[in-house]
């Protein structure tokens, strides 16, 4: 359902398990009363690809979702045609003894449909419904393709030679990501609303893990987030997302673990830091220091 306002969004998205803070609201509230693409900034892990899940769940529709890739072209991104069904219906018309036409080959039914062009479409499940595109992850794809998406994003429609103009009757909410491993054309930018997600505050956090990780006791769940903050402020490859505080409160679940130790800390450091260096400066000492340090 289309929100209301600023504090009807935060609502429906924390209905969702979603919690977001105002800007972030505030930012979503604005692209869908605007028609304007959402471009999320910001560290992996952070939620910028569950808030577009969220908004498709908000919205009452399925999410279409683009994973990009170096290479990503515009056959696996918004269409490309069905050869072996169209040279069947080729040969089939050949043997009736009709003339073969462009209608016999390029019809809906040969038209495979990528998550771009089926964007611009109702959604058949809800056709009332306003799509959500999640374009996940651009700054992995090659800058011609985001010289592509910028017009695709002007119009909200397309042009496919042998079948016509495709536009949307109600423009999709876009949700564009980026991890930031490149910089993203500013010419991109400058057709959405811009928002940087950074990690959040521990109440929220805490919010988050009770909502998404419920298995786990509230003082564990508190233990948990305030050792992730901690590992935060170190100097890391990569620090833990929100992600992986929630995947680390589930696995202390699943093994019973009631109370974090050094011990249990150091057993079940992988999931939360997924990278060799990082691994290694956790020693039994410095773990303990972090969690006495909380306490």
């Amino acid at each position: 359902m289309q929100p209301a306002s600023i504090d009807d969004t935060l609502a429906q998205l924390q209905s969702r398990g979603y919690f977001a803070s105002r800007e972030l609201a505030t930012a979503l509230f604005l692209a869908l009363a605007m028609q304007r693409p959402l471009f999320l900034e910001g560290e992996p892990g952070v939620g910028k690809t569950e808030l577009a899940k969220s908004a498709a769940a908000m919205l009452g529709t399925t999410l279409l979702r683009l994973q990009c890739y170096e290479g990503l072209d515009t056959a696996s991104a918004l269409y490309e045609w069905d050869y072996p069904r169209q040279i069947m219906a080729l040969r089939l018309a050949e043997a009736a003894g009709e003339k073969p036409r462009s209608d016999t080959l390029y019809r809906d039914e040969f038209l495979l449909k990528r998550p771009l062009l089926q964007a611009l479409q109702p959604d058949a499940n809800n056709p009332s419904a306003q799509r959500v595109l999640l374009i996940d992850e651009i700054d992995r794809a090659d800058e011609p393709f985001e010289a592509f998406l910028l017009e695709l994003l002007s119009d909200f429609q397309v042009s496919i030679p042998e079948y016509g103009t495709v536009r949307a009757d109600v423009p999709p909410l876009v949700v564009i990501t980026s991890n930031r491993t490149r910089e993203v054309h500013d010419a991109l930018k400058r057709r959405c609303l811009y928002q940087w997600l950074g990690y959040p505050d521990r109440e929220r956090e805490l919010a988050i893990v009770a909502a998404r990780a419920p298995q786990t006791s509230a003082a564990l769940q508190h233990r948990t987030v305030s050792f992730v903050h901690r590992l935060r402020t170190m100097d890391l490859f990569k620090a833990p997302g929100i992600a992986e505080t929630i995947d680390w409160c589930r696995a202390l679940s699943a093994l019973s673990v009631t109370e974090l130790d050094p011990q249990s800390v150091q057993d079940t450091l992988g999931v939360l830091l997924k990278y060799q260096d990082d691994l290694a400066q956790l020693d039994t000492r410095r773990i303990a220091e972090a969690l006495a340090a909380e306490d």
